[in-house]
């Protein structure tokens, strides 16, 4: 077939032609000794996306997962070996980097195998594969991390081949290092021979971030974050103006001890005890938050209720409800209007409300639905419940108005069921009332998530899709100062993501806004991501110049050990500099004869 180079061509052909034709693999799929190929799909998230706008599939290669194996490579593969060394890979680490000098070579053999006037290749029915990048490790003087090559076409035919090259030095604080924005669109087109280019800027603020709290192993990735993208750039780092487009990015994970629902949080983690312990049969208590015993407060709460003259006496009900301070209380004040406690607590939310803080074993369970069922059978009381109350406890409270209850054994997972259905039943009315006390939905469209027509642990999952969009609404609402109109797009996009998808804490919600909304929250902050694109030509012959400043690594594999990442920001004197990672994506395009 040829030389050794035209060799090379064929065999890489022929591999990315056997992964593009046997669809997505879930392993990496080697290519000779030294190499691993991934396919990422159409649509998929790719790690490109900062530097090209492409949306189709995608060949990336990277170092294979076994250092020893470079030992095998060819002798004109290692000019960089070097190198090598500073990217051997960590089991477990993430990706690995080739060198440049091995990136350009599959780069090279790729473009010869789409060119259709290679026929000498005997390539008998050529197929136009999608684009390929390759992870390079910086080792040249332009510290490259990215090789890209794209084919052009018409129709099935393709013409030419757009080279991308992706540098990326850093980080640094030195803004004598930046480019100045007239210099870069002069090198655009003086490289392109165009007359006519068009900016586009694209800013990423952090809202709200996640921090370790000292003196605790709290770890979130929670973050609140908005992307600004405007037309016409004036200057680098330019603050995007009012009239750009943004969207609101949220990604929050439930628990953190500085949110103001944390003891709603602590109140559904106890349920979730319950119904791990209805599952397999072994429940870990948590320890008590009250000194006083379950039995002794369940005892308190019955005698209350015997000494009333009048079991149905609503106003008497009412002040019970009152006395019992509900975990809903104990959210901050700041919140206070958004998730007050509900003063309607019929007897089961009451109970739960007190169990909850002090059951401390399964005998704990068992002794006080003893009590409250042999309380019931003598006729000592009539609690008042809510009138769409499933749970069983409430079945045996309305078959006692009658006097005719139906024998209960209180044995196996019999009491924690009964414990789980009220605190069930409580919580959904705590999170419904707020959503449509707020007006942010229905009562229909929150049926869904109060359904009691599926199993209890089903019922479960539901109701953390409830709590979990609350920590959203929360968020917003308290540190972003989002008001009804921001509120109610945002709350039916997730009532309608968590319809259709199981619970994930690491989901990103989107939110189209107004930069006004929220640009009193960046306006005088360091942009997390600052990018001007510089384009001209159109369809085909368009070509981009993409200089970007971002605060932490714009590529996954400069994570490696050999990058001494530095800390967000260093002290300059009395004010704080952001330390940046410069990236540069250049492209140029080569057409067939």
């Amino acid at each position: 077939m040829g030389s050794p180079w035209h060799q090379a061509a064929r065999r890489l052909y022929d591999c990315l032609l056997q992964v593009y034709n046997e669809g997505i693999p879930k392993d990496p799929f080697p290519f000779e000794a030294d190499v691993q190929v991934h396919l990422i799909g159409e649509g998929c998230r790719s790690p490109l996306e900062s530097f090209w706008n492409g949306n189709s599939m995608i060949f990336i290669m990277e170092k294979a997962g076994h250092v020893e194996l470079i030992d095998q490579m060819e002798e004109s593969q290692i000019d960089d070996a070097t190198y090598i060394s500073e990217f051997t890979p960590q089991k477990g680490s993430g990706p690995v980097a080739l060198s440049v000098t091995r990136g350009k070579q599959l780069i090279s053999l790729y473009t010869m195998a789409q060119n259709p006037n290679m026929t000498h290749l005997k390539i008998s029915k050529p197929v136009v594969l999608p684009p390929l990048w390759v992870r390079c490790d910086r080792s040249d003087p332009e510290h490259t991390c990215w090789l890209g090559a794209e084919p052009l076409k018409n129709g099935n035919k393709i013409t030419g081949i757009s080279f991308h090259i992706v540098t990326c030095n850093g980080p640094t604080a030195d803004k004598t290092c930046f480019a100045n924005l007239e210099d870069l669109k002069k090198t655009h087109k003086i490289r392109h021979r165009s007359s006519i280019v068009t900016t586009k800027g694209f800013a990423q603020y952090e809202l709200i971030r996640a921090t370790t709290l000292e003196d605790t192993v709290v770890e979130s990735e929670s973050n609140i974050y908005v992307d600004i993208t405007w037309n016409i750039v004036d200057t680098i780092l330019q603050t995007p103006p009012l009239t750009a487009a943004a969207t609101l990015n949220i990604r929050l994970e439930s628990g953190d001890p500085r949110s103001p629902v944390f003891q709603l949080h602590r109140e559904l983690q106890f349920l979730l005890v319950l119904a791990e312990g209805l599952k397999t049969g072994v429940t870990e208590w948590p320890e008590p938050l009250v000194a006083e015993s379950a039995v002794e407060l369940v005892k308190e709460l019955l005698n209350d209720l015997k000494n009333k003259l009048d079991g149905f006496n609503t106003s008497v009900h009412k002040n019970d409800a009152e006395k019992v301070q509900c975990d809903s209380a104990a959210v901050d004040s700041s919140i206070k209007s958004l998730f007050s406690e509900r003063g309607d607590l019929d007897f089961p939310e009451q109970l739960w409300c007190k169990m909850r803080r002090s059951v401390a074993s399964y005998q704990d369970l068992v002794e006080c639905f003893t009590l409250i069922i042999k309380s019931l059978e003598h006729g000592e009381i009539q609690p008042w419940i809510h009138q769409e109350s499933s749970s069983l406890l409430s079945k045996l409270i309305q078959q006692s108005y009658h006097g005719a209850m139906e024998a209960i054994s209180l044995s196996g997972v019999t009491p924690i069921q009964m414990l789980l259905e009220i605190g069930l039943d409580k919580m959904k009315k705590d999170y419904v009332s707020c959503f449509i006390g707020q007006e942010l939905a229905t009562l229909t469209y929150l049926d869904y998530f109060i359904s009691t027509s599926v199993e209890l642990q089903e019922q479960v999952h539901r109701l953390q899709k409830l709590h979990h969009m609350l920590e959203i609404l929360v968020s917003c609402t308290v540190f972003l100062h989002f008001k009804h109109e921001n509120l109610f797009p945002l709350m039916q996009s997730c009532i309608k993501y968590y319809k259709e998808n199981p619970l994930n804490e690491k989901h990103v919600f989107q939110l189209p806004i107004r930069p006004a909304v929220v640009n009193k929250f960046y306006q005088n902050d360091h942009a997390q991501i600052w990018r001007v694109e510089i384009n001209s030509g159109h369809g085909q012959k368009e070509v981009k110049t993409v200089w970007q400043l971002s605060t932490n690594p714009p590529v996954e594999h400069m994570t490696s050990n050999n990058l001494e990442v530095l800390c967000d920001t260093t002290v300059n004197g009395n004010t704080e500099e952001s330390m940046y990672f410069i990236t540069m994506a250049n492209c140029s395009q080569v057409h067939f004869a």
